[in-house]
């Protein structure tokens, strides 16, 4: 049974994640289909803009754990999927349509494309602080969140869609039943402007987004390193086993005081 379902209504392409059982979790299969629905999007010339959004309480729960506790590694690894729109390489605009919880990769998703309408009450969380050996420290910086705020995102706080829309991560806040109709009177907005302008527009807004430097860049790749991979899959048995976790934290508990600096790994790069 699919679990991504496409509709086309004139130039206008919806793409509905539908595997509400797992809250739209990125499995092998989901991840696919979406990818399968997005390059007929890029590659169809009569498909302009897309709506994204999800069926059930959830837009996407992001990572399957499931799926990860099977494999034996944390994250979507395992089989790769080419997919244009997680990789950025449409030049049409995408918006989201968010209806329940987005969370982790699912955040991730709303984070890429270009406009966010949102039902009240949804549920918004980075969830890297929790899953990961490093916090999601750069979506705050895409989305140009005060710093204070930059960090509650990245230390896995979760978000209202009331307070998202407040520091302007989303659009529009609705009703449940305004959801599609607000997220395609925006589309339909957008095909009324001249072709070159949307694409052209699209693209320059696109270029403008924040972007993480490249020392701090390699400063994250070290961090990622620093510390007890095994959290990274303790992190995940207890998610699914519903428990508290055994966290280690370092293998050398005097890696906790040596911290990787900007110095260190600009000085490991130019070996």
């Amino acid at each position: 049974m699919a679990v991504v379902e496409t509709e086309k209504h004139g130039q206008i392409l919806l793409v509905r994640l539908n595997r509400p059982e797992r809250m739209n979790a990125l499995g092998f299969q989901l991840r696919t289909e979406m990818a399968d629905a997005f390059t007929e999007f890029k590659k169809n010339p009569d498909l302009e803009v897309a709506v994204l959004t999800g069926t059930g309480r959830a837009f996407c729960a992001g990572e399957d754990m499931k799926e990860s506790l099977e494999r034996g590694t944390p994250g979507s690894g395992g089989k790769p999927v080419t997919d244009p729109f997680r990789e950025g390489t449409i030049d049409k605009p995408v918006i989201a349509a968010i209806n329940g919880f987005a969370m982790g990769g699912g955040f991730m998703l709303v984070e890429r494309t270009d406009l966010r309408v949102a039902v009240k009450g949804a549920v918004f969380e980075v969830s890297e602080a929790k899953r990961w050996l490093l916090g999601g420290y750069n979506h705050g910086l895409f989305a140009g969140l005060p710093h204070p705020v930059a960090t509650e995102m990245a230390l896995g706080f979760r978000f209202t869609a009331e307070r998202l829309h407040e520091v302007g991560f989303l659009n529009r806040l609705v009703d449940p039943d305004e959801l599609l109709p607000t997220a395609f009177e925006m589309a339909e907005h957008l095909l009324t402007l001249p072709p070159a302008s949307r694409v052209n527009t699209v693209y320059m807004m696109r270029e403008m987004r924040p972007k993480v430097a490249p020392d701090l860049s390699r400063l994250a790749a070290a961090l990622h390193e620093h510390g007890d991979k095994n959290d990274l899959m303790e992190s995940r048995k207890a998610f699914a086993e519903k428990r508290k976790p055994n966290f280690k934290g370092w293998v050398d508990p005097e890696d906790r005081y040596r911290m990787p600096t900007l110095e260190s790994v600009e000085t490991a790069g130019d070996d």
